[in-house]
């Protein structure tokens, strides 16, 4: 009777280990595959929040790419609100609200100071005019002077409220080509991205466009303007006083300064300043 207790004993220790040694490895394994397991993502530290942008219409292209990589890396949405640069800041001036300005010319930052809407701007990129003709070019326009000949139809940026139809005044000034000029133009818009969309229609032989306008545009082509003849501008961008988010805003201007904002800036067709 003994021995068969001794038995039943000795077969329920071996079970007992067998069991334990059985966890033990599992355990292990378990381990093992956490550790192969990818880490999970952390949460992205502006994820949720949003910033109202207000931005030049001719900028869209390489701002929804800034818009999109910004929120990839932090976490936050950009609402982007464009238009011509006058219209934004009559906006910004009757709302009193937004995070971030980003103009088209060094003229909208200076508006934007005087009217107390910013304390502080700096510029990213060059902001440089050219010509812009129909794919295939149709009527031969190849300089400034061409835009000047009797019966060549121009469309232009509104000379009020659009960066490009400010520029546009004093590059033809600048030239002794405003009268001859003037008696050319058929339309002005009010952006500068409805002149590229009708100067692609044909609906006029020539316009004055910024050369990053012409990136990824199939249906009209860009003659540069010699440096001496052009009014070169520049891009600034701003944290907005009545911003109630300025830690994230100024993140935002300090992301698009940094070389991978410039790097998406120079991809769309700017130069570095």
């Amino acid at each position: 009777m003994k021995r068969k207790q001794m038995l039943w004993s000795t077969c329920l220790m071996i079970l007992i280990l067998s069991l334990a040694v059985s966890a033990c490895g599992k355990n292990d394994l378990e381990a093992d595959s956490d550790q192969d397991k990818p880490a999970e993502q952390t949460e992205l530290q502006y994820e949720g929040e949003s910033l109202l942008v207000y931005s030049g219409a001719g900028l869209s292209k390489a701002m929804d790419a800034v818009a999109a990589a910004f929120e990839e890396k932090y976490g936050a949405n950009l609402q982007m609100n464009y238009a011509g640069c006058a219209q934004l800041l009559g906006q910004m001036e009757v709302n009193k609200t937004g995070d971030v300005f980003v103009g088209g010319s060094l003229n909208d930052a200076d508006i934007a100071l005087k009217k107390g809407f910013t304390d502080d701007t700096v510029n990213l990129v060059y902001h440089i005019p050219a010509i812009a003709v129909p794919k295939g070019n149709p009527a031969g326009i190849k300089t400034l002077a061409d835009m000047a000949k009797p019966g060549v139809k121009l469309v232009l940026g509104d000379a009020e409220s659009n960066a490009i139809g400010k520029k546009g005044e004093k590059i033809f000034e600048k030239n002794g080509l405003t009268e001859a000029i003037h008696a050319n133009v058929t339309a002005r818009d009010a952006t500068v991205n409805e002149i590229v969309t009708h100067i692609g229609l044909k609906q006029g032989d020539a316009g004055l466009v910024w050369e990053d306008n012409g990136v990824g545009a199939s249906d009209i082509e860009i003659i540069t303007i010699p440096e001496e003849q052009n009014v070169i501008d520049q891009v600034p961008v701003c944290v907005l006083n009545f911003s109630e988010k300025k830690e994230l805003a100024q993140l935002l201007v300090d992301f698009m300064c940094s070389d991978e904002g410039k790097a998406i800036f120079i991809e769309y067709g700017f130069k570095p300043l």
